[in-house]
């Protein structure tokens, strides 16, 4: 018996039938020609949160997902999944609970072997772990050679991915991974490989530079992972992934994760995968459920002083903004943290030491705004990012989902908000046709707005604050005779004032100086 995972049920295979099974109850049986070797598994594909498709060359059958929610003692574990207890231990002390949708889908799938396998989610579902749990189980550790290859557009994806993975293996002896990536001693990386590597995760350059110094050598790879397989198209990759995959045996399976589907994806399929089993958590080319797109019509002259005034608008705020250029990258990450915003950037002509350095900021939360371009921001993987600007729209709209899906990740909802000059607003239509939702019109927040969220920020704290009551009695008495001569009323606009002076300030006169705010431009 096989078994194929969806977000809450199993689709199941007995000879001459196929079962959809949910918490241990059938809930539908269509004919299907299996085990027969005709049966073509690309005709399957599962819908995560949506429903279960069943093709065959009889027809289609589907039903609909139950939408209440699931209590823990009822969700899929990844015990049942198959995962070993060693990886159980190091997904254990990650946190890691229960699996994602993607997972859910596609690690049995994977466990079970023998099989090409073509996963699309969004970004931020877990895909890593998708197909890097499977992979390391599947090492065998008393046979010293690389055995899995697993290749990625950028470097930071590329380290993301291989810290990841260590994390997985942590109490799998013997598996060790290697990564390669630009930017980075390759004599270091040769070191590594030749003190024995398992699994290889690279960029496609400088794999194909390890290959030709004859440092990498694939021909005993089982499994090869293209991750993010869209992006590395987009990127120009075709003939690199063309030349490494020719490098690799014929009795290996391939494992392809995308967000987006395009024809040059299916085509590298075609040519690299036999029958694979295609797996789909959400709907194609969509974005996550989660993320609410807005976008806002400004003139170029204006931009900058509109993305402020989101920035303002949002307290707390944790987010990307994504430029075209490394140009504009540089000036606008200068002009923010000219005007007091915490912030920098991340673009390709920042060496690999500066590009960590900047990362390490963002992810601890030293610096709230990351102004980036879309190749440098490809591998970032910080689930608490909050919103998103699209400063620039890009020139593949595919790549408006890569941008999107950095935020509203593990499950966590989202902003994402577009600065489109009027010229350019007929390309909305073509993005909401590409992700399947609308995006929302809106305005430029005015100061009125910005004061408001402010204020209100600065209430919620204040309702939060723990008063250590102990510290505080002697002064009461004190404090009390202070202010007896204010009201309640008194108290909060004197507070209000205190703490949003310049702003106020500024709203009430309508002035242009100074304040960092800049609450009184002129916008559409």
């Amino acid at each position: 018996m096989n078994r194929w995972g969806g977000k809450r049920y199993l689709v199941e295979t007995k000879p001459g039938f196929v079962y959809f099974r949910k918490n241990g109850k059938y809930l539908k049986r269509i004919d299907a020609p299996y085990p027969s070797p005709e049966f073509d598994r690309q005709y399957w594909e599962i819908f995560s949160g949506k429903k279960a498709v069943a093709k065959t060359e009889e027809g289609e059958e589907a039903f609909e997902e139950d939408k209440e929610e699931v209590a823990d003692e009822d969700k899929t574990t990844f015990a049942e999944l198959g995962i070993e207890p060693t990886i159980l231990t190091a997904l254990d002390k990650k946190g890691y609970k229960f699996p994602s949708p993607i997972q859910e889908a596609v690690i049995p799938l994977l466990l079970e072997g023998g099989i090409d396998v073509i996963g699309q989610a969004q970004t931020g579902t877990g895909k890593t772990a998708a197909f890097g749990l499977p992979m390391i189980q599947q090492i065998d550790t008393d046979f010293n050679a690389i055995q899995g290859l697993i290749l990625c557009p950028t470097r930071e994806l590329c380290i993301q991915i291989a810290r990841e993975m260590t994390q997985y293996a942590k109490f799998s002896k013997g598996v060790k991974i290697v990564a390669v990536y630009g930017g980075a001693s390759i004599q270091d990386q040769i070191r590594a490989i030749k003190s024995g590597a398992n699994i290889i995760v690279g960029t496609p350059g400088r794999t194909i530079d390890l290959i030709g110094r004859r440092a990498l050598k694939f021909d005993s790879v089982s499994k090869v992972v293209l991750d993010e397989a869209d992006e590395m198209l987009n990127m120009g990759f075709k003939e690199d992934i063309n030349e490494i995959l020719e490098t690799t045996p014929a009795f290996k399976r391939v494992w392809l994760f995308s967000a987006t589907m395009p024809r040059e994806v299916e085509r590298i399929s075609s040519s690299y995968m036999e029958d694979p089993i295609k797996v789909t958590v959400g709907t194609k080319n969509s974005s996550a459920a989660n993320i609410e797109h807005k976008f806002c019509l400004v003139q170029g002259r204006d931009k900058y002083f509109a993305l402020k005034r989101f920035v303002d608008h949002y307290p707390g705020l944790f987010g990307i903004v994504f430029c075209r250029t490394r140009r504009d990258t540089q000036e606008i990450a200068a002009k923010l943290m000219n005007d007091g915003y915490n912030a920098d950037a991340l673009h390709g002509d920042l060496s690999q030491g500066q590009r960590d350095t900047v990362m390490k900021k963002f992810r601890n939360k030293t610096i709230s705004l990351l102004v980036a371009t879309d190749v440098a921001a490809r591998g970032i993987d910080v689930d608490d990012v909050s919103h998103v600007f699209h400063y620039d729209l890009p020139d593949e709209i595919e790549s408006y989902t890569h941008r999107s899906g950095r935020t509203g990740r593990a499950g966590k909802s989202g902003i994402s908000v577009a600065l489109i000059s009027p010229q350019k607003s007929g390309k909305i239509k073509l993005i909401e046709k590409k992700i399947g939702k609308s995006l929302e019109l809106v305005k430029a927040p005015s100061g009125q707005d910005i004061c408001g969220m402010q204020l209100m920020k600065m209430i919620k704290e204040v309702k939060e604050v723990e008063v250590n009551q102990k510290g505080i009695a002697p002064f009461v008495a004190q404090i009390h005779e202070s202010l007896e001569e204010f009201s309640k009323e008194e108290l909060i606009y004197v507070g209000n004032l205190s703490s949003l002076g310049p702003i106020l300030t500024h709203v009430i006169f309508k002035k242009r100086e100074v304040d960092r705010k800049c609450l009184y431009v002129p916008l559409l």
